[in-house]
């Protein structure tokens, strides 16, 4: 499985005071999207979201987002090494995620760019 690498993941209260802050850091643009009422800046390797609580409670579970070139081949080798899938693949804006846990208890998002899936 080719890790391309991981992005941190930080909830904000303001998404649009934000994203200057970021933006200015990384000197990077912010690419903007909503999933399931939650808004979502991608900066550099942070990922910024804001959103309703309950909503925001369940994505702090997750420790990070790693790049991978292939969900499916992560879904395979994560599967093969003991990882409990949670859910995914499944398409998002960007391409496909998948949501593990590990062996110790941590979960990660595990995304791809693809979207021919």
């Amino acid at each position: 499985m080719d890790i391309l690498g991981t992005t941190l993941r930080v909830c904000v209260d303001d998404l649009e005071t934000s994203i200057p802050f970021y933006e200015k850091v990384t000197g990077g643009q912010a690419l903007r999207f909503e999933r399931g009422g939650v808004h979502v800046a991608a900066i550099g390797f942070f990922l910024l979201m804001s959103g309703p609580k309950e909503e925001l409670d369940i994505l702090r579970k997750v420790a990070a987002t790693i790049a991978v070139k292939d969900v499916d081949e992560a879904h395979r080798v994560l599967s093969a090494a003991g990882a409990q899938i949670i859910a995914g693949p499944v398409p998002t804006p960007v391409g496909r995620n998948l949501i593990v846990r590990h062996p110790d208890g941590t979960v990660f998002e595990y995304v791809d760019r693809r979207t021919d899936a």
